[in-house]
């Protein structure tokens, strides 16, 4: 039986970054990864989506620059060559991903793992299995796409999920989108973009259920060429026809020549001995505490699979913080790093993007909080105008309690929203107050310096 000092079952985000901490610690370190270093967000999720929203962006650019004093003719699109530049970032990004492993001396295995017990991994590779210990190990199996029984969805090749729909030969005519989340919005937005009819059909009355109810409306309004079904129950699935039953209570049904299944993601639980050595665990994910241990001994979880916030970026955080408990060698006294979840911030990639960090004012109002805000247009931002246009949708939102002057939430909609989020997400971190945020100076001429503004407009 082959040794170590960590053995991480997942190459994902938390896997690999896990690794690469552990890694410059000079720590022996095995990574096992049954399909691709990367995982959902670099090879079928997080970057192929956003190289393809990239390519749309420069083609939607390019047929409206004539507002702009730019004027192009015979603008199209090459969805091939779309296609060829998203592999190409992507191979590129996971070499770089194997390069920095092999850099800090971690070994790589590509193999399927479970446990076998307290310290021991079985990997199998070609059928043979090999036994490895080691006294810390960590799970990063992280997560799959989630595919309710609706009748007519198995088995069908008109419905794909979103890995499927990465991989087209051709942009579809008639897109319907089943689910108004994260994953449907930005596909919709996408092919949207590149001149397909979408319908997305959302059982909840907004899209994004966990935005602001007054910022969703904006992110929808600004999805050109999108029609949204809310409300609406999908009953079953005939070819590539939806039928559903609409808020009013009729039927109805969206047609289209492909449909899009994108309800979330589920962690992947099955297949790495979680149930068989006893893991706590819920049909959400793998039970973990604030240092992400698990119920069982020298046993960490991060990612996905713990189904706490399904998002690449809380997986590294998790990763950070699984290692600096391993590396401290245990024992709660110690005060080192734990996981906090109310600082995390989310945005949703389009044309128009959103994104978000804290509270919402529903979430603030339903925890009893007397609530202070401000919502201000993007257009007080001279740059939004100047490169978006006066017609572009865009909103800031800032959310503060009255009696403590703490800021609870910041909501964005609209361009570089998602680049922006992370001062938000500071603000929140350390528990400032609005009176202390707006002594920052905010660089100008910048679209940030909206947020600096709803903190004066606090009310």
């Amino acid at each position: 039986m082959a040794n170590y000092d960590v053995i991480i079952i997942g190459g994902g985000p938390g896997g690999y970054v896990a690794a690469e901490r552990l890694g410059a610690k000079k720590k022996k370190v095995l990574l096992i990864e049954k399909a691709a270093l990367g995982g959902t967000c670099l090879n079928v999720g997080c970057i192929p989506t956003k190289t393809l929203l990239n390519s749309a962006k420069h083609y939607v650019h390019a047929l409206e620059g004539a507002k702009f004093g730019v004027n192009a003719t015979g603008v199209s699109y090459d969805w091939t060559a779309m296609q060829a530049w998203k592999k190409d970032v992507v191979e590129k990004l996971r070499g770089g991903i194997a390069m920095t492993e092999k850099r800090l001396g971690v070994e790589v295995l590509a193999a399927e793992a479970r446990l076998v017990g307290i310290g021991k991994v079985e990997a199998v590779v070609g059928g043979a299995a090999a036994l490895h210990g080691a006294p810390a190990i960590i799970i990063a199996t992280g997560s799959t796409p989630a595919m309710p029984p609706i009748p007519g969805a198995k088995g069908n090749p008109l419905v794909a999920d979103s890995t499927g729909l990465l991989d087209l030969a051709e942009v579809p005519k008639r897109l319907c989108v089943i689910g108004g989340g994260v994953i449907g919005v930005e596909f919709a937005g996408l092919f949207a973009a590149l001149g397909c009819a979408v319908e997305v059909v959302e059982m909840m009355d907004e899209i994004v259920p966990f935005m602001d109810k007054d910022q969703a409306p904006v992110l929808r309004k600004a999805m050109k060429g999108v029609s949204f079904r809310l409300g609406c129950k999908v009953e079953r699935i005939e070819g590539a026809t939806v039928r559903y039953t609409a808020k009013d209570g009729s039927d109805a049904k969206a047609e289209a020549d492909l449909v899009l299944m994108a309800v979330g993601r589920r962690p992947v639980l099955e297949g790495w001995g979680a149930k068989e050595e006893g893991l706590d665990l819920t049909p959400k994910g793998v039970t973990v505490d604030e240092r992400m241990r698990t119920n069982l001994p020298g046993v960490w979880a991060v990612g996905d699979v713990t189904g706490k916030s399904l998002l690449a970026h809380s997986a590294y955080r998790m990763a950070d913080v699984a290692v600096a408990d391993i590396l401290s060698g245990g024992g709660a006294s110690r005060g080192a790093e734990i996981m906090r979840y109310d600082a995390v911030p989310w945005a949703v990639y389009g044309i128009t993007e959103a994104a978000g960090v804290g509270m919402t004012e529903q979430e603030a109002l339903a925890k009893g909080l007397e609530v202070k805000k401000a919502s201000l247009p993007l257009k007080v931002s001279g740059r939004f105008c100047a490169e978006n246009g006066f017609a572009s949708q865009g909103a800031v939102k800032v959310l503060a309690d009255r009696a403590t002057d703490r800021i609870l939430g910041v909501h964005v909609v609209g361009a570089y929203a998602s680049e922006m989020i992370w001062g938000a997400a500071a603000l929140i971190e350390q528990e400032l107050r609005s009176s202390d945020a707006r002594e920052i100076i905010f660089p100008h001429p910048t679209v940030c310096e909206a947020i600096r503004d709803a903190l004066f407009e606090l009310e």
